[in-house]
């Protein structure tokens, strides 16, 4: 996912086309270590296509995915699940003890 994200910020920097190199200086002035295999297919696969175009896509495949609900689940002919609302329990109040809980150590001593 960083080979993904380095390439489309050097595109996003002006560089229409980076090469792997390009990609391993910019990763590699944040301190992260590139693969270079991963890297081989990043640009391999992105290179020439439109980054505006491929994002399109993207999203127009992610919108078949469900995201979750009980409706996305069951399809939407089921009735809906009833949640009960949980009511917190009042905290009793711990007892106070005579023995310093510190340990004899005071913040700034």
């Amino acid at each position: 996912m960083r080979h993904v994200a380095v390439y489309l910020l050097a595109v996003l920097g002006g560089n229409a086309n980076p090469s792997a190199k390009d990609l391993k200086g910019i990763l590699s002035s944040v301190g992260v270590e590139a693969n270079t295999n991963s890297l081989d297919i990043v640009v391999k696969n992105l290179k020439g296509k439109s980054v505006t175009e491929l994002i399109e896509e993207g999203q127009a495949l992610l919108a078949n995915v469900p995201s979750g609900g009980a409706d996305a689940v069951s399809g939407g002919d089921e009735a809906p699940i009833k949640v009960e609302e949980v009511k917190p329990k009042a905290k009793t109040p711990e007892p106070e003890s005579d023995s310093d809980g510190d340990m004899g150590m005071g913040l700034f001593d």
